[in-house]
């Protein structure tokens, strides 16, 4: 299958462009906002406890993590995939337009917005972590979409019938007649993320919030997700294309592999505390229409 003739500007306004790219963010922020307060109006999840957070709180934090995300993503794609850009292109650090998106730095950048916003208002930290956590694999969806439109973070060469040739006549003017990715079929790595981390993700934590009242367990949530994001990313650098200009790590191991590893770990010995902590069972009842 060769790569479709996507056109990664949705609208272009004379020297402004609307991409997918950032339409994508914007998507995953404004549903994980909505979703973040559908979670707080439904008491039956909190076991007859107030909501971590109210509404108007909720409101506040988006622009936190907002701000997280984008810086985070963006210095943690510069410190640990493209060091020399710092001093060899260093204005192309403010062009995240380009593409070029960590998410293990994202996620750095939310956890400390996360800590400075509960220190602000007086909030529990993990039990904050336990709101946002529910929500991220939303734009995990979107962004891994918008990658596989870009064009970018492509997998390795495969024989499957899926397979997908990066390579059309779009890609071959940008780069100058030649495709980087080549014209062997490759896995659509992107894919894969959004189904797992998107898709599978949000689904499993879905169901820990409403049907095994994670909201109640003190860090579970957090440790859920990283848990499974951990082990859903390092499972799948085996199909995905390491960056050109990373080393060659010792015993097959990718930078997202090693990033990924504490995510395990952490999120693991998060999940087993949380599961020692008594709940009120989540009723069966069908949720109240939200206003």
């Amino acid at each position: 299958m060769i790569f479709p003739e996507f056109d990664p500007v949705l609208v272009q306004l004379g020297p402004f462009a609307i991409r997918w790219y950032a339409l994508a963010y914007v998507a995953g922020i404004l549903l994980g906002w909505r979703y973040a307060v559908r979670l707080v109006k439904t008491p039956r999840l909190w076991g007859g406890r107030a909501p971590t957070a109210t509404p108007e709180q909720i409101d506040d934090l988006v622009l936190w993590i907002t701000l997280g995300i984008i810086l985070g993503g963006r210095l943690g794609y510069i410190l640990f995939y493209s060091p020399s850009t710092i001093w060899t292109r260093p204005l192309e650090i403010l062009q995240v337009w380009h593409g070029g998106m960590s998410f293990h730095g994202g996620f750095l950048g939310v956890c400390l917005a996360v800590i400075l916003f509960a220190r602000k208002n007086g909030v529990d930290l993990l039990k904050l972590g336990d709101l946002v956590a529910p929500v991220a694999p939303l734009g995990l969806l979107f962004g891994r979409l918008a990658n596989f439109v870009n064009g970018e973070l492509w997998g390795r060469t495969t024989d499957v019938p899926w397979g997908v040739v990066f390579c059309n006549d779009r890609i071959r003017d940008l780069e100058g007649g030649a495709c980087v990715a080549g014209e062997l079929p490759r896995h659509p790595s992107q894919l894969y993320e959004a189904a797992l981390e998107g898709v599978l993700l949000f689904l499993i934590l879905r169901l820990a919030t409403h049907r095994f009242s994670f909201l109640q367990r003190r860090g579970g949530l957090v440790g859920l997700f990283m848990l499974c994001y951990g082990l859903f990313r390092a499972s799948l650098e085996n199909v995905r294309q390491p960056d050109a200009f990373m080393p060659n790590f010792p015993l097959g191991l990718t930078m997202g592999m090693m990033l990924s590893t504490p995510m395990l770990l952490v999120g693991g010995w998060l999940v087993w505390k949380a599961l020692k902590q008594p709940v009120i069972p989540v009723s069966p009842a069908s949720e109240p229409v939200q206003p």
